[in-house]
Order: structure tokens, then C-alpha cells, then sequence
């Protein structure tokens, strides 16, 4: 009875898109035909949980005002992947703490105040907190020299990350010696010390919410890693165009190494640092390279080396 019971629960043409349409809205996650088998089936399974019996049914409920509300994070749970794990791409928080934090902080001489960092799409914390203790242990001093803020449209994945209660996979990267020095081991999960967990602000935020956004201030440091791969281009442009406009000039945004801008702003210059490429909003006055260009020559200078030999 199970086995026809899920293939009743087909998408229609129909439904796909009125799915699709909902999501790209809601939250500027982006489903093609060749991502329909994944959302039918991780819908699917939304639906079995909730007992609805139909598609038609799950859509009715994302829409209703509370309780949409709150299955709407948790189809964005099943329909994303929140794979992350403690120092992940570790060369580009290197390049945070070694070369980027030390620049802000310079200017931050001028302009008053510490330095704002946002991790923006933080999951279950991993990243925020990375972010604190590399710094630590670099010598600043968080609540003096930086602030860090982390968001996630998500409330399970906030919850969890407000706990800060971590198995060992999230520790794949191994770096014993600070999962020693900044966690509490207890049954097998690792704490994280309160001296590094008071020192990130976690809160919801639609990342396509203009006034949620707006609330968080203007920025030094942004990281959104791996998050815009689930966008389509036009959002991709609407968010990193309000990212933009969230930096301070001379400001950094950090995207996942799988990510880049070509093709979806040119108003960032693609940064050569020593750890890392990322990205920064130039100051006034400052020439903004092409970032396909600059990728480009950063990509083709092996081959100029050849050439010249």
C-alpha cells in the first residue's frame, strides 16, 4: 500500500511550477527542469511527514500566514544542503584573519568603531564561530576589534547553532588542537566554549527581505559561501547588488570557491591576496577591472610565465 501511496505523489506540470514560482519568490531558491525529480521527491517527503495526502494540499499550507511560515523554513531545510563543517575552505579565512582584519581594523582607525563581519547563510554556526576563534587565536580581541553577525532563513538550523553542540563531523578538517582549546567534550558531542558563542549574533534573515537586511547595518567583511549556487541569475545579481550596497567602500565579500561573479556584477574587484581570491568594493575613485577579465588573467598567468620562457 506504501509503494502506490508514493507514486500517487507525482508533480503535475502545473504544480512544478506553482512550487518553483513560490520558492524563487520566498526566498530566491531557483528549481529548473533538471532539479524537478529533486523537489518532487523531497517534497514528497514533507508531505508523507505532514500526513497531507497531496501536493495540493502542502502548497495550501506554505501558504497560510503562521503555520506556512514555519513549514516554509522547514522545506528549505530539505530542499538545501546544509553541509558545512568547522575552517571550512580554510585559505579564504586565513586570508580573513591574516590579511582582511588587519586592513578593516586600519581603516576602522579613521571611521571609529569595530569591525562588522557578517556570515550571511551561517547554517548551524560553523562558519561565524571559525571566524571567532582563528581570530583569537591571531591575537584580536572579538567585542574590541570585530563583531561578527549570522543569519540563515532557517529557524532549526539557528536553534542548533545557537546551542552550539556539534558531533565529530563537523570537524572533518581535524585541527585537534582548537576543538581541544575551544570545545567541551560530553557524550561524545563537542560544546562550544561560551567565550567564543557569546561572541556571534545569530539571527533569521530572507536574504531577499530588503527590510530584514536593512536592519543589520553596513559591513566590513561578508561572507555568503556556497549560497547563491541555488539562485537563478537574476537574483543572484539582486542579492550581490544589495551586498554591495551593505559594504562599506574598501569593503570584502567572500564567496564559496565554487562561486564567482562573472557574468553577475562588475561593480566588485577581484582581490589577489596571499591566501585567497575574493572579492572587495573598490573606494572612490578606485578602476573596477571586469571580473571575468581579471579571473581570466589570474587563470592565464601560468601560461604567460610558459610563454616567456
Amino acid at each position: 500500500m506504501r509503494g502506490a501511496a508514493e507514486q500517487e505523489l507525482t508533480l503535475s506540470d502545473s504544480q512544478f511550477r506553482l512550487f518553483r514560482d513560490f520558492f524563487r519568490e520566498h526566498c530566491g531558491l531557483y528549481f529548473g527542469e533538471d532539479s524537478r525529480f529533486l523537489l518532487e521527491k523531497r517534497l514528497a517527503r514533507r508531505v508523507r511527514e505532514l500526513d497531507l495526502g497531496s501536493f495540493a494540499a502542502y502548497h495550501y499550507l506554505l501558504r497560510k500566514d503562521e503555520a506556512g511560515e514555519q513549514e516554509v523554513a522547514a522545506a528549505i531545510d530539505e530542499l538545501t544542503t546544509n553541509e558545512t563543517y568547522f575552517f571550512r575552505e580554510r585559505s579564504q579565512l586565513n586570508a580573513l584573519v591574516d590579511e582582511i582584519l588587519p586592513e578593516a581594523l586600519e581603516r576602522r582607525k579613521s571611521q571609529g568603531g569595530m569591525v562588522s563581519i557578517w556570515s550571511a547563510g551561517c547554517s548551524s554556526g560553523e562558519e561565524p564561530y571559525s571566524i571567532v576563534m582563528l581570530a583569537r587565536e591571531a591575537g584580536y580581541e572579538p567585542g574590541v576589534d570585530f563583531r561578527v553577525y549570522a543569519s540563515d532563513i532557517s529557524r532549526p538550523v539557528l536553534q542548533k547553532a545557537r546551542r552550539g553542540v556539534y558531533r565529530p563531523a563537523s570537524f572533518r578538517e581535524g585541527h585537534l588542537q582548537l576543538r581541544k582549546k575551544h570545545f567541551i567534550e560530553q557524550d561524545g558531542l563537542w560544546k562550544i566554549d561560551d567565550e567564543v558563542k557569546r561572541h556571534v549574533v545569530f539571527t533569521r534573515v530572507n536574504l531577499l527581505d530588503r527590510s530584514r537586511v536593512a536592519l543589520l547595518g553596513t559591513m566590513d567583511v561578508i561572507l555568503c559561501r556556497n549560497v547563491i549556487i541555488y539562485f537563478d541569475i537574476e537574483t543572484k545579481r539582486e542579492l550581490v547588488s544589495r551586498f554591495h550596497d551593505k559594504l562599506h567602500p574598501g569593503g570584502y565579500l567572500l564567496l564559496g570557491h565554487a562561486e564567482s561573479l562573472i557574468n553577475v556584477s562588475s561593480a566588485f574587484a577581484l582581490a589577489h591576496l596571499k591566501s585567497d581570491l575574493v572579492y572587495r568594493r573598490p573606494l572612490p575613485g578606485e578602476e573596477v577591472l571586469d571580473p571575468w577579465h581579471s579571473a581570466a588573467r589570474a587563470a592565464l598567468s601560468p601560461l604567460d610565465d610558459e610563454v616567456g620562457r
